[in-house]
């Protein structure tokens, strides 16, 4: 495994992290029932391949994730980095700090190394954290009282706002996506790196979605990489700006291949990179005979967020990564980062062909999109 400086934090932590939001599960009588014994070997595997660096969150697996991690990191528990979040549900310092108790104590320790501002936007952080009496001066105390050693925020907002969060000075890491499909977050990522921020990426392989057998992702780097999941892991861990690459894994499997990757000590060489991004190019001209998203159709009458129900298709349509598409579809509405409705709730108005520039068949293209990516 390799590790790296994690901004100034003075960690050093692996190039692959172990994200614990798709733990193992099974259904039984119509019911979602996590298989602990099974997720704490996966830990446990992690860890002995090098992984030391764990992370969680009180909503992950219907709020049993952080539960699982405290018992399977039990035996080395001071070995390891252990990162999970707060949600910031309002303008409270005090409900701050009540719900990181209830984090410890879920996790069943007495401190927490990276704890997270949980995906918050700037609004969020000029209306709800900076604030006083607020989550800031909670996190703060919580710090000079030991509970928590860094103070950290994950991200999902446009990509401007995350130079902002970044320059306030508060936070020592960050938590964003970045993967081949998504590349928005690149040049923060750098701005975070030269403010000695420490940077992980979730997302980079789509939580196993972006590993799906894809001949154009294959066709990127062709004879040099084995699977999908390689390169889209190996591209973000070859950024030098990227600490460390989150994958949420769901099986011994997916530890096993992601631990291999990580390992690699070589990373992808500057030519690589710069044919990956060509070739990327390419397929996103291609994605834009079908939408460039400039969004001159929105908003939407009836909420249907028609970019994103196009972007998605895209993946499915140019990328050839249908699983991972038919995955984020099912998210539209359902998180506060994909907002909006999905395809199905188009009504056939007809008002956003009237506004799209390239006079696309909007109605038929959404049509298709609930099709192929809907249940």
């Amino acid at each position: 495994m390799q590790y790296r400086e994690f901004g100034k934090t003075g960690a050093k932590i692996s190039t692959l992290g172990f994200g614990a939001m798709r733990l193992p599960s099974n259904e039984v009588n119509g019911k979602t029932v996590y298989d602990y014994d099974e997720s704490i070997k996966m830990i446990h595997r992690a860890y002995e391949l090098g992984v030391n660096y764990f992370d969680t969150a009180p909503y992950y697996c219907d709020g049993e994730s952080e539960s699982i991690m405290g018992k399977a990191i039990k035996g080395f528990r001071d070995k390891i980095y252990l990162s999970t979040k707060n949600p910031i549900e309002d303008a409270s310092g005090v409900n701050w700090r009540k719900r990181l108790e209830k984090s410890l104590k879920n996790l069943d320790t007495d401190y927490i190394d990276f704890y997270h501002m949980w995906g918050i936007s700037w609004d969020d952080y000029i209306q709800k954290i900076d604030v006083k009496d607020g989550p800031m001066e909670a996190a703060l105390k919580a710090k000079r009282d030991g509970v928590i050693k860094h103070i950290c925020f994950s991200f999902h907002d446009k990509p401007e706002n995350l130079f902002k969060l970044i320059d306030t000075g508060n936070f020592e890491t960050v938590l964003c996506q970045y993967n081949l499909l998504d590349r928005s977050n690149e040049a923060a990522i750098d701005h975070a790196e030269s403010q000695g921020l420490g940077v992980v990426i979730m997302g980079p392989v789509g939580g196993g979605r972006l590993g799906a057998p894809s001949q154009t992702i294959a066709n990127v780097l062709p004879g040099k990489i084995n699977s999908s999941a390689e390169i889209a892991l190996r591209f973000v861990i070859s950024n030098p700006g990227v600490t460390t690459a989150l994958s949420g894994m769901s099986s011994m499997k997916m530890v096993e291949e992601n631990a291999k990757i990580a390992s690699n000590s070589s990373p992808l060489t500057i030519d690589e990179i710069k044919q990956i991004n060509a070739s990327m190019e390419e397929n996103k001209k291609m994605a834009d005979l079908y939408c460039t998203g400039c969004n001159y159709c929105m908003p939407c009458p009836h909420e249907v967020n028609i970019p994103l129900n196009f972007q998605l298709m895209n993946y499915h349509r140019v990328y050839g990564i249908t699983d991972y598409a038919r995955g984020e579809y099912a998210q539209i509405g359902k998180v506060d980062w994909m907002k909006g409705k999905n395809a199905e709730s188009c009504t056939d108005c007809g008002i956003c062909e009237d506004l799209c520039p390239q006079k696309l068949e909007i109605r038929k293209q959404l049509k298709e999109t609930a099709s192929v990516l809907g249940e």
